[in-house]
């Protein structure tokens, strides 16, 4: 088979000679590659150089080949460390012991175009690539490694798919590139970004930002990470104040609008998921517009390499905080690095390159060669001996602080490594013809490799051909010139504990502008006792605060709602949690209550003191005049209907409740019976003068007795009906007032309550009447006119009291009803009885019969 390709190949050269001949051969640009001999070739498609100059097509001409321009000594790293990879398992000997394993690779520099140019190369093994040829026919090919970008591994991934060639990435992260289905032979020693995409919002919500900016490298890959990132971030309440797209190719007109975007935003925080040469431009466009006061939370896909901006740049990630992917150890790689020279490595490729990049200076046209033709710098003057010493340099060039792609370059050749030993079944140090190494049997092994790393930690691939993810989380800390990476925490999604994210926030150093952990939100926080209002217009981030209404609370920062208290609560004056209700009603303590005793006790001893007088001056013709019995009996029920008022006060109880209104209707009508029985009584008195009227059989005590007890009992009925039908409760009633309970008396059916105050006021109107009839009836000892007085300032005093009660509220209602009481109780006892009182202690010659006689007699003469 060999033979017949070799066969093939010596036609077609013969062909496109003759063709050439003829003016007719295949054309195209020449591609750069280097190789390592050995048994078995491993592929690497390496970003080295970190920009590009493509001249678009004119149409009229060959293309131009794109050129590789600002040669990156971090990028050329993971180069090296897959030589270092591939010396280390070919002085290992118990992994494939008589194979030595070799490379050929190429530069795609952020070039797509380069990338496929590249890998077609490495495939057909000549400089100008033929498809589906291999012209290498010292050595067989394992597979490739590479490219560290999900945008360049992408349509790599598509070809070698449909070739079902082995593909290994140490960086590109793209989540659909696990699709078995559409890249069957892709493969990556890094995490998909499916989870990182997730990490990146759980990262921006620890630190409780809910407004950040994007910035995104603008190809298919940034932006399908965009949507998944911004989706996730939306989710947990994250807002996106802008997104933007950058490239490296974008003119310096786009970074300015990209700039003026940053600027004019009142971020914090900016979300990058682009690689990191593509801000480059960007970054010292920031600087020079002053705008180094935020802070960068990088996704996987950017690398954080302070070799490639400017020390004034490094001010602008000072405090960026990064996820990597989690990295292990290469043992003796810095030692590696450390005795690099032109001279005892002139094999490895660029190496020229990076000693004119590291020492600053260029070789001699006699020494230089075609890998240096990019990167030479007018104003070099040193010249490059070969000689130059790395020294303690070697830490700073190569920035050994963060290996991590370099890593998961070094991790992939122990991949194929493993992988070519089972399928070559080495044994007891030998193994079997590596010619019978194809890519598809590789493919199969791949699959299934699983060893362990130098540090001790299992590798496979799982069925995605991905590992387990998990990453780091560093924090960039320029201090004094110097760039510096501090690891603060770590991502783990198989965290048994709930929590995948540890970070160790005391380790983070922030920029300049914050001494602690920057705020970034839309709009401050509504503090508790507020609730968010979302603006119009505007993202639900953004919002203004307003205070809960009474009688809700919202008792954490940025409620979105109030809750409303339980009946028995009521909203703290902060609105930020629920007290309980004040239980309120008339007390002897408060002034209120002790105010009303005081007047309970003097209007009650003072009504004992006249009671006492009038039983002193009983047999005097004033107190004969004015009918005893029922001076006494309206003077005993003025005083229970004081006293009654003491039921009102004090914390309500069974007793209290059935006797409040009870007690106090049935004494206020015999009070006003009695006055009612009064004034009938000077009526008949009047009007029986002559001997032989028939009315004078009435004067006698049975009228008032019958109209005292007829008027009483009736009353007595209907409180005994109320007691049986709706007796009065103590009750808590937590409607009347918000923030208050009023402990109360429940009047049970309210028709009982009035139809009390209706038959009092009924009795009220008839003696008012009565009274008012009788008022000009002569005699110095004549009551109607006092009566009339009296029940003028009765009824007043209970029409008024009507509104008063049911315009207040809880002990206040109590109150009225006590004031009501006392002031009617006291305008009966000082309209009615103080003119006699006057008499008997201050004019006692005018307590006299002769007067009282005289008086009757003028009285029947007029």
């Amino acid at each position: 088979m060999r033979r017949i390709l070799q066969i093939l190949l010596l036609l077609l050269s013969s062909l496109s000679e003759e063709h050439s001949q003829l003016g007719c051969s295949l054309q195209g640009w020449t591609m750069d590659s280097f190789l390592q001999n050995g048994d078995i070739l491993i592929g690497g498609t390496f970003v080295v150089h970190s920009e590009f100059y493509f001249q678009p097509p004119t149409f009229q001409e060959l293309p131009k080949p794109v050129l590789c321009t600002s040669f990156h000594i971090r990028y050329y790293r993971d180069v090296l460390g897959l030589i270092f990879a591939l010396n280390e398992v070919n002085q290992t000997p118990n992994l494939l012991p008589n194979v030595t394993l070799g490379f050929s690779l190429v530069d795609t520099c952020m070039s797509e175009l380069r990338a496929v140019r590249g890998l077609m190369s490495l495939l057909s093994g000549t400089a100008n690539p033929i498809p589906d040829y291999d012209c290498c026919l010292q050595s067989v090919k394992a597979g490739i490694i590479g490219d560290v970008y999900s945008a360049l591994s992408l349509p790599i991934a598509r070809i070698l798919g449909v070739l079902h060639y082995p593909q290994i990435s140490h960086g590109a992260t793209l989540s659909s590139l696990s699709n078995k289905i559409n890249f069957p032979s892709f493969f990556r020693t890094v995490t998909s970004n499916a989870f990182q995409n997730i990490a990146l919002s759980q990262l921006v919500g620890h630190f409780g930002w809910t407004w950040v900016g994007m910035l995104v490298v603008d190809n298919d890959v940034g932006l399908q990470g965009a949507q998944v990132i911004q989706a996730s971030m939306e989710r947990i309440g994250v807002c996106i104040a802008f997104l933007e797209k950058i490239h490296l190719s974008y003119s310096a007109r786009q970074i300015s609008s990209v700039v003026q975007v940053i600027k004019k935003s009142t971020v914090n925080v900016i979300v990058l998921h682009c690689p990191e040469v593509h801000t480059k431009a960007l970054l010292g466009a920031l600087f020079a517009e002053g705008v180094t006061g935020k802070i960068f939370i990088t996704s996987v896909s950017f690398a954080i390499t302070p070799g490639l901006y400017s020390k004034n740049t490094w001010k602008i990630l000072n405090g960026t905080i990064g996820l990597i992917p989690k990295t292990g150890d290469m043992p003796g790689f810095e030692s590696f690095l450390l005795n690099l020279s032109p001279s005892d490595h002139p094999s490895y490729p660029f190496m020229k390159v990076f000693w004119e990049k590291a020492f600053n200076c260029k070789w001699t046209n006699g020494d230089r060669d075609l890998q240096t033709s990019a990167v030479l710098n007018k104003n070099d003057t040193a010249h490059c001996t070969g000689k130059e010493d790395l020294g303690d340099n070697m830490p700073f060039l190569f920035e050994t602080n963060d290996l991590s792609f370099t890593y998961h370059a070094y991790l992939a050749v122990y991949a194929y490594a493993h992988a070519l030993h089972w399928l070559l079944g080495c044994h007891d140090g030998i193994c079997d013809e590596f010619r019978n190494v194809k890519p598809l049997k590789v493919l199969h092994h791949l699959k299934k490799s699983s060893f362990r790393t130098r540090s001790g930690e299992k590798f496979t691939f799982n069925a995605d051909g991905d590992l387990t993810a998990s990453y780091d989380i560093i924090n960039v800390q320029v201090l004094e010139n110097t760039f510096n990476f501090v690891k603060v925490g770590k991502v783990n999604p198989e965290s048994n504990d709930g929590d995948k994210i540890t970070l160790n926030i005391s380790s983070i150093l922030w920029n300049e502008k914050f001494s602690h952990i920057p705020s970034s939100v839309c709009s401050d926080q509504c503090l508790p006792g507020h609730r968010k209002v979302p603006i119009q217009g505007k993202p639900v981030c953004c919002y203004d605060c307003i205070p809960c209404s009474m009688g809700e609370v919202a008792n954490n920062t940025d409620a979105s709602e109030c809750l409303k208290c339980p009946v028995d609560q009521w909203s703290s004056e902060e609105k930020d949690r629920c007290i309980p209700k004040v239980v309120e009603f008339l007390t002897y303590e408060e002034p209120l209550g002790i105010m009303l005793v005081i007047m309970v006790v003097i209007f009650s001893s003072f009504t004992v003191c006249i009671l006492i007088l009038f039983a002193k001056h009983q047999e005097t013709p004033i107190i004969k005049a004015t009918n005893r019995e029922l001076s006494y009996i309206l003077l005993v029920s003025l005083i229970l209907c004081f006293l009654c008022c003491l039921v009102f006060i004090g914390q309500p109880t069974k007793v209290t409740c059935l006797l409040r209104q009870t007690f106090f209707s049935m004494v206020f009508s015999i009070s006003i019976s009695s006055v009612l029985a009064k004034t009938i009584m000077v009526i008949l008195a009047f009007k029986a003068t002559r001997l032989n009227s028939p009315l004078r059989k009435w004067l006698g005590p049975i009228i008032p007795r019958h109209v005292v007890g007829l008027c009483s009992g009736l009353q007595i009925v209907i409180c005994s009906v109320w007691l049986y039908k709706s007796p009065p409760f103590p009750a808590l009633n937590t409607e009347i007032e918000n923030h208050k309970i009023i402990f109360e008396c429940n009047e049970g059916h309210k028709i009982f309550f009035y139809m009390t105050l209706g038959f009092m006021g009924f009795l009220a109107m008839i003696s008012f009447f009565v009274a008012f009839l009788a008022k000009n009836l002569p005699g110095t000892y004549n009551e109607a006119k006092l009566i009339t007085f009296s029940m003028l300032v009765f009824c007043c005093v209970w029409i008024s009291f009507i509104p008063a009660y049911l315009s207040t509220s809880g002990k206040y209602t109590v109150a009225v009803q006590v004031f009501a009481i006392l002031a009617s109780s006291a305008g009966l006892l000082s309209c009615i009885f103080l003119p006699k009182c006057y008499i008997l202690l201050l004019r006692p010659e005018r307590n006299s019969r002769e007067l009282l006689v005289s008086n009757k007699k003028n009285g029947m003469s007029g």
